[in-house]
């Protein structure tokens, strides 16, 4: 059974000594975001073959060898292309830490502690389009702790699930050849996106941490990121939000830091050094304020055929109800064939006057001029709990 692995950090890397621990089973490729990632080190320790990604949102065909039968994805928020999933005979498999279709998404394990869920799981699933609606593969249960935090129920219970349920699925599939398919219930599905950290001040009057919101360009390199974490480790720094891109040869990257405030100079004199490392450096420094009726948070997928104009109306209907964009993500799918379709992944913040119905009302009238398919996360005001 030949493997490729797609993911990051230690969950991946203990995916990785398990796998090449079970009999029957090769791994031909190991493919992470990063070269300092703990998967990457791993792999070159062991001498196998590397792929670093360009982009860490999207694993491309050329990551992944022809000829291989599974992918294996553990850990990995980069969304791998249906080019890569053709080259694998089996296609590909990923870990969930939810009982699926419930909490679909990149907060599972937060989105399982702040709805009180008395039981909590994990699931393998088949990598497909959309978010985690892959069918399941294998899954497991467990009970969550009275008082038990997001971080504990992971590493207590759904980290060893999950390297668990992994190792199984490959052992039958290198076994018999073929993995168990069991379609989701969306009946059932629930959207768990990304929590925003709120900022608490225990005295307004004299905040304890300043924001430092660090812009950093330049031509693209290995050691980047690092020269950013270590200046901010050495002042205290927390980094708290991130946005990174490889554009066009470039190294695009904006930071949001939590420092205290007697180290915000210092830090900020320290990220402005990079410009003699070939960096082009701004800094935003600002304390956050506490305001009535704070926006709530949205994500929206939108995906249709490539044409002219979609980004610029999206945006203008979100202008002229004063939402906010987080964050935003374009991508051009099918770029080799006569049919292209553009997608656009963003969280958004609304505020509180707009209903989420009204929102919904507005992108539906685009989704139906431009003949796009969009997807709010929620469509009335409260928890996002809709399904996919």
């Amino acid at each position: 059974m030949k493997c490729a692995l797609v993911g990051s950090r230690f969950f991946a890397a203990s995916v990785l000594q398990a796998l090449r621990n079970e009999p029957g089973v090769e791994i031909v490729r190991v493919v992470a975001p990063a070269a300092d990632d703990r998967l990457a080190l791993a792999a070159q320790q062991a001498g196998l073959s590397l792929h670093v990604l360009a982009n860490p949102k999207i694993v491309p065909a050329e990551a992944i060898p022809e000829g291989i039968d599974l992918i294996v994805a553990a850990h990995t928020h980069a969304r791998v292309s249906n080019e890569a999933l053709a080259h694998a005979r089996l296609g590909g498999v990923g870990y969930h830490p939810s009982l699926l279709p419930r909490h679909r998404g990149i907060a599972a394990v937060e989105w399982t502690i702040l709805e009180g869920d008395a039981i909590a799981g994990g699931s393998v699933y088949h990598l497909a389009d959309g978010w985690d609606a892959g069918a399941i593969a294998a899954q497991d249960w467990c009970f969550v702790a009275k008082g038990e935090s997001a971080r504990e129920l992971w590493e207590r219970a759904l980290a060893p699930m999950g390297l668990k349920l992994l190792t199984q699925v490959v052992r039958e599939a290198a076994r018999s050849g073929k993995l168990p398919s069991i379609e989701q219930d969306t009946r059932f599905a629930t959207k768990a996106p990304m929590l925003r950290k709120p900022v608490v001040q225990l005295d307004p009057q004299a905040p304890t941490h300043a924001s430092l919101v660090v812009t950093v360009i330049g031509p693209d390199r290995p050691g980047i990121v690092r020269l950013l974490s270590d200046r901010a480790q050495r002042f205290g720094a927390n980094w708290t939000d991130s946005r990174m891109a490889r554009l066009a040869g470039e190294f695009a990257g904006m930071v949001h830091f939590e420092v205290p405030r007697e180290n915000a100079d210092a830090l900020a004199a320290a990220l402005s050094g990079l410009e003699g490392a070939g960096l082009r450096v701004a800094i935003a420094k600002s304390e956050a304020e506490a305001r009535p009726g704070m926006p709530r948070g949205v994500t929206l997928e939108l995906i249709g055929d490539d044409r002219p104009g979609i980004v610029a109306s999206l945006t203008r209907i979100l202008a002229e109800r004063g939402v906010s964009i987080d964050h935003l993500h374009t991508e051009l799918l099918g770029q080799g064939d006569a049919r292209r379709r553009f997608k656009v992944m963003a969280h958004l913040r609304v505020p509180p006057g707009v209903s989420g119905a009204t929102l919904r009302h507005e992108l539906d009238a685009l989704a139906t001029e431009m003949q796009l398919d969009v997807a709010l996360d929620h469509a009335e005001d409260g928890p996002a709990t809709m399904p996919a």
